[in-house]
């Protein structure tokens, strides 16, 4: 990567003046934009463009459209989710790498994430609890056979891990909502007996692996990381070659249910919220209706997290399962737990498709109803690992442990155009576009300031108009590349 992003992290991220509002909106005003500016932010393949200022327009008054027209429409008086945040996942991988960076590049990448002015202002994160694909290797916090816990300890993780949330948590203001997921329970608790190759959770150890949850949940926030959530299990219908787990929806419900919902409750840790399915778009409408379904065990579910590892085999993202789920469960809530660029190519890091896949995925979960979106990895070395078992992918961030430097990959500004302008508490609204070269989202952020992301992944670029209810403004999108409009 050229040396010129250093100059985006210092220059263009300069905080603008629409952040610098604290004004709750009123919500009986109604959202006027007549005469009023509108702020375009670029990242672009065919021009050089990294979430840079590229103009400021003004709103004029607007007349019918004709159908000639391309058009984006805004209607602010149709409002859906509340937003929780954007971010990614501190794994092992990411921690061990982090270490390994000279100590400016280490601030470098911590200001590059978490800092919401002169970074893209990450405000959520997750990580895994004790070992995953992207550690170095497999690895528990007890000893084998200790049914009773009573070896637990989290000291693995405060060579590499910890320091490196603490640091993130430090960067993003204090406050970064944190929540974790077991990739496998140890081997001893399977029968399989191995914590690779999935094998199931044996139900003589359903309440010992539930107690498991509470002492790391516990021994976490002994070290200053508040931990907001937990998942029941990452990518439960999946057999791996790395750490993993079967559960079916019935086995995920009863466990739920009887164990790890009550165990929490008993433990004082009622209020975390936990979050059901944690796997792909195709099948997590079963498992919505088999657990949302019932109330006893859709008492402790705050939410379903996906995926979007469902297209490996060609077919489509299934985006309508996200607003199925939307749409039947309105009082659960959807959170994006893990997304990455699979099959690592150092040659590629600069794929633009790659990006362009974030920014598509991002758009369309959003609009079915996605209140989060967390990214996987946050940052990997030149060969997409560490990984013990050579499964290696891409990261928005690189880090060069040859060289000492930070690569930068599109999909970091694709990230970056969603998470460094709509902020927590944000609510979605009603956007369309008239074609289909065009894709949009809008949230009005708590400031009153209202953000609409355009995506052009064409081969051409576009003039289109930005209707506001009875507004517009002109403007014009380059090929293959995405816009962030602040109003």
């Amino acid at each position: 990567m050229k040396k010129p992003v250093l100059t985006i992290l210092g220059a263009l991220f300069l905080v603008p003046a629409f952040c610098q509002k604290n004004a709750e909106p009123d919500a009986q005003q109604k959202f006027n934009t007549e005469g009023k500016s509108v702020t375009v932010y670029a990242t672009s393949e065919t021009v050089n463009q990294r979430l840079t200022q590229t103009n400021k327009l003004t709103f004029v008054p607007a007349i019918q459209p004709f159908e000639t027209e391309v058009c984006v429409f805004v209607n602010p008086s149709k409002t859906y989710q509340t937003f929780m945040g954007i971010g990614g996942a501190i794994t092992d991988a990411s921690a061990e790498v982090f270490a390994k960076l000279p100590n400016a590049k280490q601030q470098e990448f911590l200001v590059a994430y978490f800092d919401k002015e002169k970074g893209i202002g990450y405000t959520l994160a997750r990580t895994n609890i004790h070992s995953c694909d992207f550690s170095s290797g497999s690895y528990t916090y007890v000893t084998e056979g200790d049914k009773e816990l009573k070896s637990f300890s989290i000291d693995h993780d405060k060579q590499y891990r910890i320091p490196l949330i603490q640091q993130a948590i430090k960067t993003a203001g204090g406050k970064l909502p944190l929540y974790a997921s077991p990739w496998s329970p140890p081997a001893f608790m399977k029968d399989s007996k191995n914590m690779l190759q999935g094998g199931k959770l044996l139900p003589e150890y359903y309440e010992s692996w539930a107690t498991y949850f509470t002492k790391f949940i516990k021994a976490y926030e002994m070290e200053g990381m508040p931990i907001w959530g937990i998942s029941v299990q990452n990518e439960p219908m999946a057999k791996q070659t790395w750490e993993s787990c079967i559960y079916s929806a019935e086995e995920e419900r009863d466990f739920l249910k009887n164990f790890l919902g009550p165990i929490m409750e008993k433990q004082g840790l009622g209020d975390k919220k936990i979050i059901v399915w944690d796997h792909n778009r195709d099948l997590m409408t079963q498992r919505a209706n088999v657990i949302f379904d019932d109330p006893e065990a859709s008492k402790y579910a705050w939410g379903m997290g996906f995926h979007w590892y469902e297209n490996w085999s060609g077919g489509k993202p299934m985006y309508e399962n996200v607003g199925k789920v939307y749409e039947d469960y309105p009082t659960k809530n959807l959170i994006f737990t893990e997304g990455c660029n699979e099959r690592f190519n150092f040659e590629k890091l600069q794929l633009w498709t790659n990006g362009e896949r974030y920014g598509r995925s991002m758009i369309n979960d959003f609009n079915n109803g996605t209140v989060a979106w967390t990214d996987w990895n946050i940052l990997l070395d030149e060969t997409g690992g560490p990984n013990h078992v050579g499964n290696f992918c891409f990261a928005p961030i690189h880090g060069d442990t040859r060289t000492g430097e930070l690569i930068y990959t599109p999909s970091y500004y694709y990230i970056g155009h969603f998470s460094k302008f709509i902020r927590p508490d944000a609510k979605r609204v009603s956007t369309a576009c008239s074609r289909s070269q065009l894709i949009s989202t809008s949230f009005l952020n708590t400031d009153g300031t209202m953000t609409t992301v355009v995506m052009n992944d064409s081969d051409g670029a576009i003039t289109y108009n930005l209707y506001v209810d009875a507004t517009k403004v002109t403007l014009e999108i380059a090929a293959h590349s995405i816009q962030t409009l602040v109003y």
